[in-house]
């Protein structure tokens, strides 16, 4: 049978991947004009305990959450309570983003589209850290970051905290794109101030009930106690070889509930992509206007060739003759990404118990599958560019970020090489300022970044400026 090809071929490759990668478990699922036309749990939710993934399988989602919390900034706009266009000042009068002037011009739409000019900053970590601190699996580096201050426990400890960071601001408000946790929790202390009730309470009684997402909850008690959830699991290197091993701790933070921390299954993670492919609209229940969903899928922001960011979702325009419409997330124990094609009434979704997994790659290759395209067809091709081995030197430094992310770029035998968590990758160029490592199954893109006076200062991965590190200058005595 025809429609039996495209699964056959989808799941040769999603096999690939899932072993490849040592996954212990993933739900994967395709939807068509509203209709499940695939669902599959490969592998377990238990491994010690034999306990098989369904379609009901309680998985962290991450990041796909900051799409969760773009609907209800657009209800509240529906309902009068506030515009994309107003002050953030207005709802959080006593944030500082660097300093007061910069931080009175910041919007809404600022901080949905991740340009409110921050770059990455500490702060999710120190939000994390009453359910990190009794995690066995963390590193001693990353316990020693842990005690550089008190946790966060709410909106108005991190609001202040974020005011004493003596932050190196990127540009103006809309000018510079970087992926910004922070901007997302912020939007988090917004919804709860305009709607006068908790952000979870607001997004449950107003997304997850309508949408008829029974199994999904932010309260990360509940997951524990349900028989129905994940346990989630961690790698470590070992001879050489990823092991990868279950690890009991699931890392909470209530003030990042809106970054990341919503909880969700196969079933009702296929139902809630309805919203952006019916116009906001799921079964009998008006989600969001037509509307608010075109702003939403809106390419507001460009970040990377043909990739744009809307509002919590990132957009690609021209794929295959439709836009594709997704986000993706990574925390421990998750790697997760959910698209829609609008205009194919194409739905698909990723959800696995391990982080560091491709899991756009097999949100893609579904996409491709079923449109009798080869599921290995990456989104973007890139051509080599010619580049003087002298110009080579402009690249090379330290960047580190304020998440903690650290990497080097190098000149070796007349190559850049970029250098991060102990893997070494070569970089090939391929525009101006422009290279591409092969990570994760993936050619990446990475552009370097300069300012006016055509000094390089910090480089472009994934979705986060990452800037380069001043070096230390030797004092010489007289």
């Amino acid at each position: 049978m025809e429609n039996q090809k495209w699964i056959e071929n989808f799941e040769d490759y999603a096999n690939k991947i899932i072993s490849k990668n040592k996954v212990p478990g993933a739900a994967l699922g395709v939807a068509k004009d509203g209709e499940v036309i695939y669902e599959r749990g490969y592998g377990h939710r238990n491994m010690e305990q034999n306990l098989e993934v369904t379609n009901d399988t309680i998985f962290g989602i991450a990041s796909i959450t900051k799409s969760f919390t773009a609907v209800a900034i657009m209800q509240l706009q529906e309902a009068g309570r506030l515009t994309v266009e107003d002050k953030v000042i207005t709802y959080l009068p006593e944030l500082i983003l660097g300093n007061k002037e910069h931080t009175e011009k910041v919007t809404i739409h600022h901080l949905l589209t991740h340009t409110a000019g921050l770059p990455p900053l500490p702060t999710l970590y120190h939000t994390m850290r009453r359910t990190m601190e009794n995690d066995s699996s963390i590193s001693e580096k990353q316990r020693a970051r842990l005690k550089e201050r008190d946790p966060i426990d709410n909106y108005e400890q991190m609001m202040k905290y974020i005011g004493e960071l003596d932050i190196e601001l990127l540009g103006e408000p809309g000018t510079q794109f970087s992926y910004s946790n922070d901007s997302y929790a912020l939007l988090g202390a917004i919804i709860e101030r305009v709607s006068g009730t908790p952000y979870d309470v607001y997004v449950s009684e107003n997304i997850l009930k309508p949408v008829g997402m029974k199994n999904s909850t932010f309260d990360i008690n509940a997951v524990l106690n349900s028989p129905m959830v994940t346990v989630i699991y961690a790698s470590k290197e070992n001879k050489g070889e990823k092991e990868v091993y279950a690890s009991e701790a699931w890392w909470d933070s209530y003030t990042m509930y809106a970054g990341g921390f919503l909880r969700s299954t196969l079933a009702d993670m296929l139902s809630y992509t309805e919203i952006f492919r019916n116009g906001g609209t799921v079964g009998e229940n008006r989600i969001l206007t037509p509307e608010s969903v075109q702003e939403m899928i809106h390419p507001h922001v460009p970040y990377q060739e043909n990739k744009y960011y809307g509002y919590g979702l990132m957009i690609t325009p021209d794929y295959m003759g439709g836009t594709l419409v997704e986000h993706g997330g990574s925390l421990k124990g998750v790697s997760s990404n959910f698209g829609v094609v609008p205009e194919k009434g194409l739905a698909s979704v990723v959800l696995i118990n391990l982080a560091g997994v491709p899991a756009a790659k097999l949100m893609v290759a579904a996409f491709n599958a079923v449109q009798e395209v080869s599921p290995e067809k990456p989104l973007a091709t890139y051509t080599d560019f010619e580049i003087n081995s002298d110009e080579l030197e402009q690249y090379v430094g330290n960047f580190k970020s304020g998440e903690g992310a650290e990497m080097s770029v190098t000149k070796e035998e007349g190559k850049l090489h970029l250098t991060m968590e102990g893997a070494s990758y070569p970089m090939r160029s391929v525009g101006e300022h422009l290279f591409t490592i092969e990570l994760n199954e993936s050619e990446t893109p990475i552009r370097f970044l300069f300012n006016i006076n055509g000094e390089m200062y910090g480089l472009f991965l994934g979705v986060r400026q990452i800037l380069k590190q001043k070096e230390a200058v030797e004092e010489v005595e007289a």
